[in-house]
């Protein structure tokens, strides 16, 4: 089972616009994907559900834990990866 760790650093967090980007990515995978915010010892939830991504409560600087199982699943994580670790797109002010 392939897992990640990767720290948020946009300001929002995984709230709102990044969260919302997070899901869709995840989505876009047919692999079982969850998240996890390791920083707050959360348990792990969907990665592909917008309201579980928020209910992780995961602010900037905090880690989470991504696992993918199934069809894909080290696609999805590298993709994941590469959105947290690209600022969600954005410039690293926001």
């Amino acid at each position: 089972m392939p897992v990640i760790t990767v720290t948020v650093n946009h300001s929002a967090g995984l709230h709102a616009r990044p969260a919302a980007l997070f899901v869709k990515m995840a989505a876009s995978f047919p692999c079982s994907i969850t998240v996890r915010n390791t920083t707050s010892n959360k348990s792990a939830a969907n990665a592909k559900s917008v309201l579980s991504v928020l209910t992780q409560g995961v602010n900037q600087g905090h880690m989470v834990e991504i696992t993918a199982v199934g069809e894909s699943a080290e696609q999805a994580l590298q993709s994941l990866k590469d959105l947290v670790e690209g600022n969600f797109g954005e410039g690293e002010g926001h």
